[in-house]
C-alpha cells in the first residue's frame, strides 16, 4: 500500500521552547516517523489545538530544563517521550507525565520508537480478558512500528497471535513471536484464522485498515471476540451487521492516541503513560520485548523516509530519524 504525500518539508529557525508548569525541555536524539506524520503533511491529520505544528508523536533525547512543578526528573535525564506534535525538532516541550525513562538493555537513540507505539497498542488492549489457552489474536500490518510491538506484546501476555503482512516480511513476525503470518496478497485470513482455531475465530483482532476489512475482521472473529481499530489505511466508512455482532456478542471499539487530554482520568495520555511504564516498561528490561527499527536516516533527509514509509518497499519496524 502506498501513503501519497503532499507539500515540501521546510526547515526554518524557531525559538526554544520554554517548560511550562508540569513539563520538560528535551534535547532530541532521535525521532520515529509515523504514518500520522504523513498524514499531517498532506494536511488530513491536524495537530490538537495548542500543540506543536512541526511533525514528530514521539523521540528520546536528554531533559535540558524543568518548568515548575516537575517532580520525579532531573536535567540531564535520558528519556523518552510521546508526544502531540514536535518530535523533529532540535528540542521539545514535553508534560512531565508523558516521559518515560530509557529501558534497561535499549539505547538512547533506539527508544525513540517505543513511545506511540507502546502507548498506542496498549490502549488497545489494556481491558482484553486473560486469554484462554491457545486463544489466538490477529493483528494486521505485522511488519509496521504498531504491528511488530502488538505481536510481541500480545505474546508476553500468553496469547498466540496471527499477523498479516507482505511476503518479504514473513520472517521478520516470525521471529517476533508471530505462530502465523499471513500474506495478505496471497491468502485469505480469514481462512487460515478459522483453519488454525477449529472454526472458532480469533478471541481478539487489532486493525489498521478499517473499512475495507471490516466485515472479513468480523467473520473472523470468535464468540465474544473484540476488536480494536487503530488506523484506517482502508477507509473510513463501512457498512456493519448489527445482527452478526449482537449474535456473536462482538466488542467493537476505535481509538485514538494523539487527541487524548494530557491529564485526566483513564482516558489520559498521563495515565496510558503510567501504566505502560509498570506493565509494558519491565518486558522490555526482560527482553520480552524489544524496539524494532528498519533503518535509521539522518533528520536532514526526513523528506526520504516519508517517501519510504509511504512505498510498498518500507522496512519492517520503525523508521527513525536521526540527529
Amino acid at each position: 500500500m502506498r501513503f501519497e504525500v503532499e507539500g515540501p518539508m521546510e526547515w526554518a529557525d524557531a525559538p526554544d521552547p520554554v517548560a511550562g508548569e508540569g513539563e520538560v525541555v528535551v534535547e532530541v536524539a532521535a525521532a520515529a516517523v509515523n504514518r500520522a506524520d504523513l498524514m499531517q503533511r498532506a494536511g488530513k491529520y491536524p495537530p490538537p489545538a495548542g500543540e506543536s505544528e512541526v511533525l514528530g508523536l514521539e523521540c528520546s533525547g536528554t531533559i535540558v530544563a524543568l518548568g515548575e512543578g516537575v517532580e520525579g526528573w532531573a536535567v540531564g535525564d535520558e528519556v523518552c517521550a510521546l508526544l502531540a506534535g514536535g518530535g523533529y525538532a532540535e528540542r521539545v516541550a514535553v508534560p512531565a507525565t508523558q516521559l518515560l525513562p530509557v529501558p534497561e538493555g535499549v539505547t538512547l537513540v533506539e527508544a525513540a520508537a517505543l513511545p506511540e507505539a507502546a502507548c498506542t497498542v496498549w490502549s488497545a488492549i489494556r481491558d482484553l480478558p486473560e486469554p484462554e489457552p491457545g486463544e489466538l489474536a490477529l493483528v494486521h500490518g505485522g511488519s509496521g512500528g504498531m504491528g511488530t510491538m502488538a505481536i510481541q506484546l500480545l505474546r508476553a501476555l500468553g496469547w498466540r497471535v496471527a499477523a498479516t503482512a507482505s511476503a518479504r516480511h514473513r520472517e521478520l513476525c516470525a521471529s517476533l513471536g508471530a505462530e502465523l503470518v499471513i500474506d495478505y496478497r496471497g491468502e485469505d485470513f480469514v481462512d487460515v484464522v478459522l483453519g488454525a482455531t477449529d472454526g472458532r475465530g480469533a478471541g481478539f483482532v487489532l486493525d489498521v485498515i478499517g473499512a475495507s476489512y471490516l466485515d472479513r475482521n468480523l467473520q473472523a472473529l470468535a464468540l465474544d471476540g473484540a476488536m480494536t481499530v487503530i488506523a484506517v489505511q482502508g477507509g473510513t466508512k463501512a457498512e456493519v451487521d448489527l445482527r452478526r455482532l449482537m449474535q456473536r456478542r462482538v466488542t467493537l471499539r476505535a481509538m485514538t492516541l494523539r487527541a487524548r487530554p494530557r491529564t485526566g482520568g483513564r482516558g489520559s495520555k498521563a495515565e496510558v503513560v503510567r501504566q505502560v511504564r509498570e506493565v509494558v516498561w519491565p518486558l522490555i528490561a526482560a527482553g520480552e520485548v524489544k524496539p524494532v527499527i528498519g533503518e535509521r536516516v539522518p533528520l536532514a533527509e526526513a523528506a526520504r523516509a516519508h517517501e519510504l514509509m509511504g512505498s510498498p518497499e518500507a522496512p519492517g519496524g520503525k523508521l527513525l530519524l536521526v540527529r
